[in-house]
């Protein structure tokens, strides 16, 4: 190996090693160290493989599963760190093997495998853990939205589009429709695990392996539900990367959508809520200042999740089969999406946990803008006026009030009959904010016996994850 550099798993066949420019670009444990426990895990399965296969006598497997075992101790204490001539996880880790079992034993290992087929399974592995944990923390998300939707139930609010009144709903169900797309994510990574949990190994460079080895018992050994069909696609696709990517970067979406609203809504403008004191900032000139910097950072670290995504996607475009050194650059986007989902949540459902909601001003502006001029139109509706009718007289409503500095429950009677025949004073029955959100009980609706209902729903769906 004397042309391979210090501590390369390629190198038998040159002359002379690596430029320092080309090992400086070519080195990757800088990032890639954080999977040394799952490459350890991986060569744990693939020597019990070994061992099946006849090419590890039972001895020397019950030596090598104690000096991995031992190696991952140092990994994990601290006590063994890469060094700046380690190319990548796979070579530092073959190097500690060897300081530890000796170069004969040590050097049995890597037989049957490349590192092609072990990052695209170690890859796979970290991914599945960490799809975990984040959904762990989006699920405290949901409870969070879930209980303050319990806690504020009955408090009317202004309903939008286009950032318009547009009609009133209770508070509860506005917050209740920032859990659903959180709901539908963790539905997603379900999903997204089925194909993440196939494994690789046995796939080696690109067409599989001469050695007879067992691969289904490495995916077993690895908790993985089975393996991949395509040796060349094992070790060349990265879709499943780009996937969790994409599920990662639709909940910093979601995540950016309500914080979007949190700013507006604590704002003095709108006064909708206020901030609790332990998750704003202020300013280090004015002093009266209490930012929303956690949403703020929430809407920042969304287009960073999207970048993550469209910078796989374009790295894996135009590759052919199968393995190219392109796929490298596969790990640091979805490294850096579970940090920053790892760091964002907890700080984003404190936030959404503590906001104290301005009742009295929520109630006040809910039936502002007009937004009862739709129950007026379905109110004629029911009287037998065709709708195309029903929205022209109401719109003469609402173009009255305007004129006038009125509110619709304001016109007088003679006026409304003025407009129209049809507005007898039994329109007043739905001129009011509570009719209207009681009058919305279809299906997920905003009347309160819907929006319990997503309540029961979201409890129950919290019970089985808890489960």
């Amino acid at each position: 190996m004397s042309g391979s550099g210090s501590n390369s798993l390629w190198g038998s066949r040159f002359e002379g090693g690596p430029s320092e420019a080309l090992a400086a670009l070519s080195r990757s444990v800088h990032f890639d160290w954080r999977l040394a426990g799952y490459d350890i895990a991986g060569s744990l399965a693939h020597i019990k493989a070994l061992h099946q296969a006849g090419y590890l006598t039972s001895p020397e497997l019950a030596a090598l599963e104690k000096h991995f075992t031992e190696l991952l101790r140092r990994v994990q204490s601290g006590s063994f760190l890469p060094k700046d001539s380690d190319e990548d996880v796979h070579g530092a880790l073959e190097r500690g093997l060897i300081e530890i079992a000796g170069a004969e034993l040590g050097g049995k290992v890597r037989a049957g495998r490349s590192r092609n087929d072990q990052i695209a399974t170690l890859i796979r592995k970290y991914l599945l853990d960490s799809a975990d944990a984040i959904e762990v923390l989006v699920l405290d998300l949901v409870k969070v939205l879930t209980d303050r939707a319990e806690e504020n139930m009955g408090i009317a609010m202004p309903g939008r589009t286009h950032f318009q009144h547009a009609q009133p709903v209770l508070l509860s169900h506005h917050l209740l429709a920032h859990a659903w797309p959180l709901v539908r994510d963790l539905e997603r990574l379900e999903d997204w695990r089925k194909r993440a949990s196939l494994s690789p190994y046995g796939s080696g460079a690109l067409a599989g392996s001469t050695l007879g080895l067992d691969p289904r018992l490495v995916a077993s050994e690895l908790g993985l539900s089975g393996v991949t069909q395509n040796s060349m696609d094992a070790t060349a696709s990265r879709d499943v990367v780009v996937e969790f990517a994409f599920v990662c970067s639709l909940i910093g979406i979601n995540l950016s959508r309500f914080a979007e609203e949190i700013i507006i809504w604590v704002s003095a403008e709108f006064d909708y809520a206020k901030l609790d004191d332990a998750f704003s900032t202020g300013s280090s000139i004015m002093p009266q200042k209490k930012n929303p910097d956690i949403a703020e950072l929430a809407r920042g670290k969304a287009g960073r999740l999207i970048g993550n995504l469209t910078g796989l996607l374009a790295m894996i475009k135009g590759l052919p089969l199968s393995y190219n050194r392109d796929l490298q650059e596969d790990k640091e986007p979805v490294f850096d999406a579970v940090d920053t989902l790892t760091v964002l949540l907890p700080a984003f459902t404190g936030m959404v946990a503590t906001l104290k909601f301005n009742k009295n001003r929520l109630e006040m502006l809910a039936p502002a803008g007009f937004s009862l001029a739709t129950d007026v139109a379905e109110w004629l509706v029911k009287q037998k006026v065709p709708f195309r009718d029903a929205h022209e007289i109401t719109g003469k409503l609402v173009s009255f009030c305007e004129q006038n500095d009125l509110q619709l429950h304001q016109v007088p009677d003679a006026d409304m009959a003025a407009i129209s025949p049809k507005l007898t004073p039994e329109v007043r029955e739905v001129l009011t904010v509570d009719g209207s959100i009681r009058a919305r009980a279809g299906a997920g609706g905003t009347a309160l016996p819907r929006v319990l209902e997503q309540i029961a729903n979201l409890r129950k769906l919290l019970s089985k994850k808890d489960a």
